[in-house]
């Protein structure tokens, strides 16, 4: 069975001034737009402004109390997989990120999630980890390969260019082509469901 072109949402999980996740974002957008197996989306939560959540719980996919969670809903239900570019806020993820994966739950279902994270001397990576856990009650599938960019504050130079630049790019490489062959797999699989 022939399945449909890859859609990959790239979703920055920081609203905060100053941050850094706009150069992070950006840097995985670039790398994004070199690959043929997938096509991106680029969505800043800056750009959503979601409330903390106040909706009840839906009786079904798109069916929500808010106009701001009907939207959302629309956006993210359109994708195949998904990037979270996410900082580590005090050895956790942002406030904003939760919020914006709980305003829905079955959107997010059968789908690869992939990670690229930044902080301090640990890159992200225990931000990461707990995201994997909510991924998981999200009925997603976190896959294993990830970007840390540690040392955030000096990890780009004056012009906005990422001073690893060839290591950071081998590792989202990998999880590039690791996150491909998940999508594709839950996306047969989802159709499969939708033709039985």
């Amino acid at each position: 069975m022939q399945t449909s072109a890859l859609k990959i949402q790239i979703i920055i999980g920081s609203t905060r001034e100053g941050r850094a996740g706009e150069k992070v974002g950006q840097w995985v957008k670039k790398l994004a737009e070199t690959r043929r197996d997938f096509t991106s989306e680029y969505i800043d939560l800056k750009d959503w402004a979601l409330p903390f959540l106040t909706d009840p719980m839906p009786p079904s996919m798109g069916k929500y109390a808010s106009e701001f969670t009907r939207r959302w809903s629309k956006k993210i239900s359109g994708a195949d997989g998904y990037i979270f570019v996410t900082p580590e806020y005090n050895h956790g993820y942002s406030a904003v990120l939760k919020n914006a994966l709980d305003h829905v739950y079955q959107e997010w279902n059968n789908k690869p999630a992939a990670f690229v994270s930044y902080g301090g001397g640990a890159g992200g990576a225990r931000a990461v980890e707990q995201l994997r856990q909510v991924a998981v009650e999200l009925q997603m599938a976190p896959i294993r390969e990830q970007v840390a960019i540690p040392i955030i504050w000096e990890a780009f130079d004056e012009g906005g260019m990422l001073k690893d630049a060839a290591g950071h790019k081998k590792k989202a490489e990998n999880m590039f082509n690791q996150l491909v062959w998940w999508a594709r797999a839950l996306k047969a699989a989802r159709e499969n469901d939708r033709n039985v």
